[in-house]
Protein backbone atom coordinates (compact mmCIF):
# COMPACT_ATOMS: atom_id res chain seq x y z
CA UNK A 1 0.00 0.00 0.00
CA UNK A 2 1.23 3.50 -0.79
CA UNK A 3 2.67 5.43 2.13
CA UNK A 4 0.33 8.38 2.12
CA UNK A 5 2.08 10.09 5.03
CA UNK A 6 5.37 10.71 3.18
CA UNK A 7 6.06 13.77 1.08
CA UNK A 8 6.17 13.40 -2.70
CA UNK A 9 8.88 15.40 -4.48
CA UNK A 10 9.42 15.71 -8.22
CA UNK A 11 12.82 16.79 -9.51
CA UNK A 12 12.32 17.97 -13.08
CA UNK A 13 12.73 20.60 -15.74
CA UNK A 14 9.83 22.61 -17.11
CA UNK A 15 10.35 21.62 -20.76
CA UNK A 16 11.54 18.05 -20.24
CA UNK A 17 9.16 15.63 -21.96
CA UNK A 18 9.84 12.92 -19.40
CA UNK A 19 9.23 15.29 -16.47
CA UNK A 20 6.07 16.51 -18.14
CA UNK A 21 4.63 12.99 -18.40
CA UNK A 22 5.07 12.55 -14.67
CA UNK A 23 3.53 15.95 -13.89
CA UNK A 24 0.42 14.97 -15.85
CA UNK A 25 0.13 11.69 -13.97
CA UNK A 26 0.49 13.39 -10.60
CA UNK A 27 -2.15 15.95 -11.54
CA UNK A 28 -4.48 13.36 -13.07
CA UNK A 29 -4.21 11.13 -10.02
CA UNK A 30 -4.53 14.19 -7.74
CA UNK A 31 -1.28 13.48 -5.89
CA UNK A 32 0.10 16.59 -4.14
CA UNK A 33 3.82 17.08 -4.60
CA UNK A 34 6.70 19.46 -4.12
CA UNK A 35 8.53 20.54 -7.26
CA UNK A 36 12.33 20.93 -7.35
CA UNK A 37 13.57 22.50 -10.58
CA UNK A 38 16.72 21.12 -12.23
CA UNK A 39 18.02 23.52 -14.90
CA UNK A 40 19.24 21.38 -17.79
CA UNK A 41 20.61 24.34 -19.73
CA UNK A 42 22.85 25.25 -16.79
CA UNK A 43 23.97 21.62 -16.44
CA UNK A 44 22.56 21.19 -12.95
CA UNK A 45 21.67 17.59 -13.80
CA UNK A 46 25.32 16.60 -14.19
CA UNK A 47 26.51 18.17 -10.92
CA UNK A 48 27.43 16.12 -7.90
CA UNK A 49 24.51 17.43 -5.85
CA UNK A 50 21.96 16.01 -8.27
CA UNK A 51 24.03 12.85 -8.86
CA UNK A 52 23.43 12.06 -5.20
CA UNK A 53 19.70 12.06 -6.01
CA UNK A 54 19.94 10.36 -9.42
CA UNK A 55 23.23 8.67 -10.37
CA UNK A 56 22.11 8.66 -14.02
CA UNK A 57 22.03 12.49 -13.93
CA UNK A 58 18.75 12.77 -15.80
CA UNK A 59 15.29 14.10 -15.05
CA UNK A 60 12.79 13.27 -13.78
CA UNK A 61 13.36 11.82 -10.34
CA UNK A 62 10.37 11.20 -8.10
CA UNK A 63 10.56 10.70 -4.36
CA UNK A 64 7.36 8.96 -3.31
CA UNK A 65 6.25 6.62 -0.51
CA UNK A 66 9.80 6.60 0.86
CA UNK A 67 11.20 5.43 -2.50
CA UNK A 68 13.25 7.19 -5.18
CA UNK A 69 12.38 6.44 -8.83
CA UNK A 70 14.14 7.81 -11.90
CA UNK A 71 12.87 6.62 -15.28
CA UNK A 72 9.57 8.19 -16.32
CA UNK A 73 8.13 4.86 -17.51
CA UNK A 74 8.87 3.17 -14.20
CA UNK A 75 7.48 6.18 -12.32
CA UNK A 76 4.25 6.13 -14.29
CA UNK A 77 3.78 2.38 -13.82
CA UNK A 78 4.40 2.73 -10.07
CA UNK A 79 1.90 5.55 -9.75
CA UNK A 80 -0.65 3.53 -11.72
CA UNK A 81 -0.14 0.41 -9.60
CA UNK A 82 -0.30 2.20 -6.24
CA UNK A 83 -3.02 4.76 -6.96
CA UNK A 84 -6.05 2.99 -8.39
CA UNK A 85 -8.25 6.08 -8.77
CA UNK A 86 -8.38 7.60 -12.25
CA UNK A 87 -6.75 4.63 -14.00
CA UNK A 88 -4.32 5.25 -16.86
CA UNK A 89 -4.28 1.67 -18.16
CA UNK A 90 -7.36 -0.12 -19.54
CA UNK A 91 -8.72 -3.28 -17.91
CA UNK A 92 -8.45 -5.23 -21.17
CA UNK A 93 -5.06 -6.91 -21.75
CA UNK A 94 -4.91 -6.14 -25.48
CA UNK A 95 -5.88 -2.52 -24.91
CA UNK A 96 -3.07 -2.25 -22.32
CA UNK A 97 -0.67 -3.65 -24.92
CA UNK A 98 -1.88 -1.02 -27.39
CA UNK A 99 -1.20 1.71 -24.83
CA UNK A 100 2.31 0.42 -24.25
CA UNK A 101 2.92 0.17 -28.00
CA UNK A 102 2.07 3.85 -28.44
CA UNK A 103 4.19 4.78 -25.42
CA UNK A 104 7.08 2.84 -26.92
CA UNK A 105 6.88 4.60 -30.28
CA UNK A 106 7.16 7.95 -28.52
CA UNK A 107 9.28 7.10 -25.50
CA UNK A 108 11.76 4.78 -27.24
CA UNK A 109 11.74 5.66 -30.96
CA UNK A 110 11.14 9.44 -31.05
CA UNK A 111 11.91 11.36 -27.88
CA UNK A 112 15.36 9.98 -26.99
CA UNK A 113 16.72 10.78 -30.47
CA UNK A 114 15.84 14.47 -30.15
CA UNK A 115 16.72 15.21 -26.55
CA UNK A 116 19.25 17.89 -25.73
CA UNK A 117 22.38 15.72 -25.38
CA UNK A 118 21.71 13.77 -28.57
CA UNK A 119 20.98 16.91 -30.58
CA UNK A 120 24.25 18.46 -29.49
CA UNK A 121 26.21 15.33 -30.40
CA UNK A 122 24.46 15.04 -33.78
CA UNK A 123 25.48 18.61 -34.68
CA UNK A 124 28.94 18.55 -33.12
CA UNK A 125 30.84 18.22 -36.42
CA UNK A 126 29.10 21.19 -38.03
CA UNK A 127 30.60 24.69 -37.90
CA UNK A 128 29.37 26.47 -34.80
CA UNK A 129 27.28 28.88 -36.86
CA UNK A 130 25.41 25.94 -38.42
CA UNK A 131 24.86 23.82 -35.33
CA UNK A 132 21.47 25.24 -34.36
CA UNK A 133 20.05 24.60 -37.83
CA UNK A 134 21.56 21.11 -37.81
CA UNK A 135 19.93 20.32 -34.47
CA UNK A 136 16.59 21.57 -35.73
CA UNK A 137 16.81 19.48 -38.91
CA UNK A 138 17.87 16.37 -37.00
CA UNK A 139 14.99 16.60 -34.56
CA UNK A 140 12.41 17.41 -37.24
CA UNK A 141 13.48 14.39 -39.29
CA UNK A 142 13.14 11.91 -36.44
CA UNK A 143 9.89 13.33 -35.11
CA UNK A 144 8.32 13.14 -38.57
CA UNK A 145 9.50 9.56 -39.03
CA UNK A 146 7.95 8.60 -35.71
CA UNK A 147 4.77 10.55 -36.27
CA UNK A 148 4.23 8.84 -39.64
CA UNK A 149 4.01 5.53 -37.77
CA UNK A 150 2.14 6.97 -34.80
CA UNK A 151 -0.56 8.55 -36.95
CA UNK A 152 -1.16 5.21 -38.65
CA UNK A 153 -1.44 3.40 -35.32
CA UNK A 154 -3.75 6.01 -33.83
CA UNK A 155 -6.17 5.74 -36.73
CA UNK A 156 -6.79 2.18 -35.49
CA UNK A 157 -7.06 2.90 -31.76
CA UNK A 158 -8.20 6.47 -31.18
CA UNK A 159 -11.53 7.80 -30.05
CA UNK A 160 -11.45 11.12 -28.29
CA UNK A 161 -8.02 10.12 -26.94
CA UNK A 162 -5.27 7.72 -27.99
CA UNK A 163 -7.16 4.60 -26.91
CA UNK A 164 -10.88 5.11 -27.25
CA UNK A 165 -12.49 7.78 -25.11
CA UNK A 166 -10.51 7.31 -21.89
CA UNK A 167 -7.21 9.00 -21.06
CA UNK A 168 -4.31 6.55 -20.83
CA UNK A 169 -0.56 6.59 -20.40
CA UNK A 170 -0.27 7.00 -24.17
CA UNK A 171 -1.84 10.45 -23.93
CA UNK A 172 0.70 11.43 -21.28
CA UNK A 173 3.46 10.60 -23.76
CA UNK A 174 1.74 12.23 -26.72
CA UNK A 175 1.16 15.81 -25.57
CA UNK A 176 4.81 16.60 -24.69
CA UNK A 177 6.00 15.12 -27.97
CA UNK A 178 3.62 17.30 -29.99
CA UNK A 179 4.89 20.32 -28.08
CA UNK A 180 8.40 19.38 -29.21
CA UNK A 181 7.19 18.82 -32.75
CA UNK A 182 5.88 22.37 -32.84
CA UNK A 183 9.21 23.66 -31.48
CA UNK A 184 11.02 21.93 -34.33
CA UNK A 185 8.62 23.19 -37.01
CA UNK A 186 6.96 19.90 -37.87
CA UNK A 187 3.93 20.43 -40.11
CA UNK A 188 1.19 19.04 -37.88
CA UNK A 189 -1.38 19.31 -40.68
CA UNK A 190 0.08 16.01 -41.89
CA UNK A 191 -1.05 14.36 -38.66
CA UNK A 192 -4.76 15.11 -38.18
CA UNK A 193 -5.44 12.33 -35.68
CA UNK A 194 -2.53 13.33 -33.47
CA UNK A 195 -3.57 16.97 -33.67
CA UNK A 196 -7.20 16.24 -32.81
CA UNK A 197 -6.26 14.20 -29.74
CA UNK A 198 -3.89 16.86 -28.41
CA UNK A 199 -6.57 19.53 -28.83
CA UNK A 200 -8.89 17.41 -26.67
CA UNK A 201 -6.19 16.83 -24.06
CA UNK A 202 -5.51 20.55 -23.75
CA UNK A 203 -9.02 21.00 -22.35
CA UNK A 204 -8.40 18.66 -19.41
CA UNK A 205 -7.40 20.38 -16.12
CA UNK A 206 -4.59 17.92 -15.36
CA UNK A 207 -2.95 18.52 -18.72
CA UNK A 208 -3.28 22.28 -18.30
CA UNK A 209 -1.73 22.17 -14.82
CA UNK A 210 1.21 20.09 -16.09
CA UNK A 211 1.92 22.27 -19.13
CA UNK A 212 5.42 23.81 -19.23
CA UNK A 213 3.97 27.33 -19.21
CA UNK A 214 2.49 26.65 -15.76
CA UNK A 215 5.75 25.53 -14.13
CA UNK A 216 7.64 27.78 -11.71
CA UNK A 217 10.92 27.38 -13.63
CA UNK A 218 9.43 28.23 -17.04
CA UNK A 219 11.51 30.83 -18.86
CA UNK A 220 9.25 31.64 -21.81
Amino acid sequence: MAGKETKTTLHGYWRSSCSWRVRIALAYKQIPYEYVAVNLLKGEQVGEDFAAVNPNRRVPTLEIDGHVLHQSGAILEYIEETRKANPLLPADAFARAQVRNLCGIIGCDIQPIQNLAVMKRAAANYPEADQLAARMAWSKEWIERGFDALETELRKTAGKYCIGDSISLADLYLEPQVYNANRFKVDMAKYPTISRIVEALAEHPAFYAAHPSQQPDATE
